[in-house]
């Protein structure tokens, strides 16, 4: 990009000028298609409305021109009129409203020129007492607390009065979640996900940058060094965990460092993590032929979405262009943009329960402490094995058999004969090491299994300690490719293989006894290609104690990676975990 700023700044204008055209006639809704999320109609307009403003607002307190300001000065007059049948509502506890009216908040914060000043008095008074209605309601007891405090950060910029021990006391609660070490949790949970950058982090930011404090600004520079890790050397971000539909905002964190000022990595580095993020997305088909940003991640895939998901929800991914409410003339702007640095190839992040390994410019993420029952496929956003900037993940698209279910990077486990699976969903007494992430987990109260995940970049090591009192047919599978530009396929005893242009994805078990297989998976079950071939091992075990390992391997075709699929690791099994629990088949405590 030769003028990062007017390019970004023309991207933003680009992507929004669809919604332009979707205005109701009071415009205060916003109607982008059909609502199928768990909030009513109403909120799923107001949030097509809001969500734009994250990357309006910043535009406007840079000083550029803001096509079609007014349509929302007016939607904002008549969406908090009572009277004004587009009235947006009073919002209850834990209403999505809520999230909504934060992004409002944010805009009147940073642009109050666009959006305050134009109202009339009547107007004004309005639209503060609706935004004033958030503040003492229930929110959901994570990331959504800061929600009320950045309604009060556009309530002070207008300066409008409110009870600000409402805002103390989240900003009391949201203390409890933190780690340490650059870290929080979203919540009184195991999560640590993009919602530590995206929401924690970026947040905490902007109350710092907006009240003069600086306690937000060191957590982040503390987690600055360990996010980078999760960029590959094109750009691309590790796809993992929940709301995936909000994309490019994986990099909103490297845009709110240079709004805070901090100034930990040099800015030519932190311009590079964003840049190069965005240039990745451009080359997906993320839109629909309306223009309109779709559900899904590289491309549209409802079956992604989460159950809270609505038309609107992708524009989330418009926090990424909070460096448009810098001037030109910021060091983040007239700083060249860096090459990728030179970073370890392998780095524990004991918070997150992982371990992330580097080769060849991809990035593997190995999991092994989060997880979230509640979200649409949880068990697969945050509990499978592996995840790769290269190949991305794999959703179910059926209940039965592998093709249905493609299981990459887990080991899927039936007692029918293979008909239908149970895998990994809830991670218990995590362990991270220097390259190793451990966990145990009980598909059935009577199937026991240990799971070592070791990094040894290219490759990855899984070994399973697996204590069962029923019959289990097993299927380990690789990474998911691309097979729609064709494959070359090897499987046999004790391995299995898929050569594609996308990469090359492949296991080798290092206990010989398992065959090797290729799946083909239904369309529509991986978040980067719209078919894949799947790599698996199979193997049937009786009741009793059995030890499985493998080496998974996943890179960029070509000679090199030849090599190393010549030359496996390999491993000596671990120490099975000191546990209480009774020996499914013996009853027998360990």
């Amino acid at each position: 990009m030769d003028d990062p700023r007017t390019e970004l700044a023309g991207r933003l204008v680009e992507l929004l000028a669809p919604v332009a055209s979707r205005f109701s006639a009071g415009r205060a809704r916003v109607r982008l298609g059909v609502n199928t999320a768990i909030h009513d109609d109403t909120a799923a307009e107001l949030e097509s409305f809001a969500r734009p403003l994250w990357g309006l607002a910043p535009l406007a307190a840079g000083g550029q021109a803001v096509p079609h300001a007014e349509l929302w000065a007016e939607g904002l007059a008549h969406g908090s009129d009572p009277a004004h049948p587009e009235y947006w509502g009073e919002p209850v506890d834990h209403d999505q409203r809520i999230v909504e009216m934060a992004a409002i908040g944010f805009a009147l914060a940073l642009a109050p020129e666009r959006w305050w000043d134009p109202l009339s008095g009547p107007e004004r008074d309005r639209l503060a007492r609706w935004l004033l209605s958030a503040l003492p309601r229930e929110t959901t007891d994570n990331n959504w607390l800061f929600f009320p405090v950045l309604v009060s950060l556009g309530l002070d910029r207008v300066g409008v009065p409110y009870d600000r021990s409402l805002i103390t006391a989240r900003l009391d609660r949201l203390e409890s979640f933190w780690l340490g070490d650059g870290w929080y949790a979203d919540g009184p949970t195991e999560r640590r996900d993009y919602y530590v950058p995206w929401a924690m982090h970026f947040y905490g930011l902007l109350y710092d940058s907006l009240t003069g404090g600086d306690r937000f600004k060191e957590r982040a520079a503390r987690f600055a060094g360990d996010f980078r890790h999760w960029f590959a050397d094109d750009g691309a971000a590790v796809p993992y965990g929940r709301s995936l539909t909000y994309r490019w905002a994986q990099a909103a964190f490297w845009g709110a460092l240079p709004y805070a000022g901090v100034d930990v990595l040099p800015w030519g580095e932190v311009k590079g993590y964003l840049l190069r993020h965005l240039r990745w997305w451009r080359e997906r088909p993320v839109t629909g032929p309306d223009g309109l940003l779709s559900i899904g991640y590289g491309y549209p895939q409802p079956a992604l979405a989460e159950q809270y998901n609505a038309p609107g929800s992708p524009y989330w991914s418009l926090k990424a262009y909070l460096p448009l409410a810098l001037p030109a003339q910021h060091a983040f702007w007239t700083a060249k943009e860096e090459p990728p640095p030179d970073l370890p190839a392998v780095g524990a992040q004991p918070h997150a329960g992982a371990v992330l390994m580097r080769a060849a410019g991809d990035v593997t993420l190995l999991a092994g402490r989060q997880h979230h029952p509640w979200v649409r496929h949880g068990a697969e956003k945050y509990a499978k094995f592996a995840y790769s900037t290269r190949f991305g993940f794999s959703l179910p698209n059926g209940a039965l058999g592998l093709e249905q279910g493609a299981y990459d990077s887990m080991l899927a486990l039936s007692d029918d004969g293979g008909a239908h699976y149970r895998v990994r969903e809830e991670p218990a007494d995590p362990q991270v090491t220097t390259d190793t992430v451990r966990s145990t987990w009980h598909p059935w109260p009577d199937v026991e299994i240990t799971t070592w995940l070791t990094a040894a970049p290219p490759w990855h090591v899984r070994t399973h300690h697996i204590r069962t009192a029923r019959v289990l047919h097993t299927a380990e599978g690789g990474f998911a490719v691309d097979r729609d530009e064709g494959t070359d396929r090897e499987s046999g005893p004790g391995h299995a293989r898929v050569t594609a242009p996308a990469g090359l994805t492949g296991l080798r078990d290092l206990d010989g006894r398992r065959d090797g297989e290729i799946v083909d998976c239904l369309p529509g079950t991986n978040v980067l290609a719209r078919r894949t071939a799947l790599p698996v091992l199979v193997a049937q075990l009786a009741p009793g104690e059995h030890w499985l390992s493998c080496a998974v391997l996943g890179a960029p075709g070509g000679p090199e990676v030849e090599t190393a699929w010549q030359e496996p690791p390999t491993t000596a099994h671990p120490q099975p975990h000191p546990t209480t629990t009774a020996h499914p088949t013996t009853g027998d405590r360990a």
